[in-house]
């Protein structure tokens, strides 16, 4: 018997020896991965490769900010880990970028960086590293939570660690020296999965002061507003806040990331703040109390400051910092969305009719007769296009199944205008301020969401940043239509320099055919100057069939509200 017990126990400890990379790329694997972004580099090449060969699949970006933001893309519609992969040094740097914006998102990304070889102590070394970079150091100040494999031996453990990390949802970074990656290491023949998947955090109910100070408040309200953001939206709230405006008598309104929740609802205002419609914004201007469901009430949410009346503020979220960090708030209630609005829907009486001044048959038809073309007056000129036109005949002609994604800019005006199923399909790439993420991140999410068209709305600044990436998305044969908003200008720049009377020539640039670039990768490519070109392309894109590209020549001379709304506010800081 014990000679049989401990025969098992010896084939048990006989397992194979492998490198570090492979062991890592398997681990990687059992962490229910099964797809990795990235732009090899010599010191991560062979890694790559062993993640490829085992299933995994590796693509392949054209720059390491576009890799990073794929794989952030991937995360957010998928739901699942984000894994990009890119090397040491320039590449670590190139991908700082998309870094930090992933770590503002939320979603759960995993970047994994090549490192230098450890030298043990080696005073002469062949030299001078030319990619020698303080990864650590910038990493951390960048804020991001960085592993390193120190040993062969720690390698596994530090992956995990990281792993953990990232599934809490952040993105965090792994360091591989590439003596690290080619030591070997021992693996038994009984060796566990790495487990990635934390328990998820139980859900956290509001105090039951917190409920009756908002219920106070509610009591004295006929003309309450309830915000919603993309916290709500994840916490399977809109039921019960629409419930909840039925009860109080309220109007339902979303946050720019929260966009189409209340789709449908007759009390339905679309989104407040920066993009707001007319109607929205007169009623709202009426509202006598604020219910905040999961949103930061950024400066775009609040119209820099302007957005309701001076009136109570009620704002509920799970992270109690998050309360109060923007606008200031009354009633602070701490905790999750849903379960929020269920008690308070349990603590609050129905209302008659009288009671809910807002639930009137000419607010409901003033909201349904609504016609976002009557919010402007239409500017095309000989050779462009209006761009806010453009959007509303966009949402009519584009797949209603469809994934919309949207680097930064000016351009940014025509949110409004285009209709998506819910906020999942909605992608704002601004949590940096910057131009040059959406492209990436439309890849991850066409990667992601093989069943439905992605849109890309892309300016020609963030455009000219990443059209290298017009050639990732023909190898990997993504569907993907392009809407460049090509306004031949950095537009958010010209318009500050107009409201400041400045000379705006250095932001104005060539008006450049960019239809054959695309056309030359593979894509579909048509040039827009009108709306009726638009228009003909009807067949084309409501059964796309194969990559498109619509270079959009739009009229310069439009701003989006938000850049009024900028120069008032900083006007009133002078």
């Amino acid at each position: 018997m014990n000679s049989a017990v401990n025969e098992e126990r010896e084939s048990s400890r006989q397992g194979r020896t492998v490198p570090v990379y492979q062991a890592l790329a398997e681990d990687i694997r059992r962490a229910d991965v099964d797809t990795v972004f990235g732009l090899m580099s010599d010191d991560t090449a062979v890694f790559a490769t062993a993640l490829d060969t085992i299933g995994l699949g590796f693509h392949g970006a054209r720059h390491e900010n576009s890799a990073i933001a794929m794989a952030e893309g991937y995360a957010t519609a998928s739901g699942r880990l984000g894994v990009a992969v890119v090397g040491r040094g320039p590449a670590t740097a190139n991908g700082l970028h998309a870094a930090v914006y992933a770590s503002r998102t939320g979603a759960k990304v995993l970047i994994i960086h090549g490192e230098a070889p450890f030298n043990h102590g080696a005073i002469n070394t062949l030299g001078p590293d030319y990619k020698e970079f303080d990864a650590a150091g910038v990493l951390s100040a960048a804020g991001l939570k960085s592993f390193v494999a120190t040993s062969a031996g720690a390698a596994r453990t530090a992956l995990a660690d990281a792993l953990a990390e990232a599934m809490l949802g952040r993105t965090v970074t792994l360091r591989l020296p590439t003596n690290v990656q080619l030591a070997e290491i021992e693996l038994p023949a009984d060796d566990d999965p790495v487990s990635a998947a934390p328990d998820a955090p139980a859900l956290q109910p509001p105090r039951a002061h917190a409920i009756d100070a908002t219920v106070a408040l509610l009591e004295k309200s006929r003309k309450p507003l309830i915000i919603a953001g993309l916290g709500a939206h994840r916490a399977g709230a809109k039921a019960a806040l629409e419930s909840l405006a039925e009860r109080i008598g309220g109007l339902l309104v979303t946050t720019a990331r929260g966009k189409e929740m209340f789709r449908g609802n007759p009390y339905n205002l679309g989104i407040i703040g920066s993009f707001s419609h007319s109607v929205a914004r007169r009623l709202i201007d009426q509202t006598d109390c604020v219910l905040v469901f999961g949103a930061g009430l950024n400066l775009l949410t609040t119209s820099f400051g302007t957005f309701v009346p001076d009136v109570p503020l009620v704002q509920v979220d799970k992270v109690r910092n998050n309360i109060g960090r923007w606008c200031d708030a009354d009633v602070a209630v701490v905790g999750d969305a849903r379960l929020a609005a269920e008690q308070l829907l349990k603590a609050l009486p129905a209302r008659t009719e009288a009671e809910k001044p807002f639930h009137t048959a000419e607010v409901r038809g003033s909201l349904a007769d609504f016609d976002p073309a009557d919010d402007f007056q239409a500017a095309p000129t000989a050779r462009t296009v209006d761009p806010r036109s453009l959007g509303i005949e966009l949402d009519a002609l584009l797949p209603e199944n469809r994934d919309i994604v949207y680097d930064a800019g000016n351009f940014l005006g025509v949110v409004p205008y285009l209709s998506v199923p819910g906020p999942d399909h909605f992608k704002l790439t601004t949590d940096f301020a910057s131009i040059g993420i959406g492209f990436g991140a439309a890849l991850g999410f066409a990667k992601a969401r093989p069943d439905r068209t992605t849109v890309l709305v892309i300016g020609d600044g963030g455009f000219l940043m990443t059209m290298g990436e017009l050639e990732t998305a023909a190898r990997e044969d993504l569907a993907l239509i392009i809407v460049l908003m090509n306004d031949c200008a950095y537009g958010a720049e010209l318009h500050l320099l107009k409201m400041r009377q400045l000379p705006v020539s250095k932001s104005v640039f060539p008006d450049v055919d960019f239809a054959p670039v695309a056309e030359a990768f593979g894509f579909r490519a048509v040039t827009i100057r009108t709306l009726d070109e638009l228009r003909a392309l009807a067949p084309l894109l409501a059964n796309p069939e194969e990559p498109i590209f619509l270079d959009c020549k739009i009229n310069a001379d439009i701003a989006a509200p938000f850049m009024g709304e900028f120069a008032a506010f900083e006007a009133s800081r002078d």
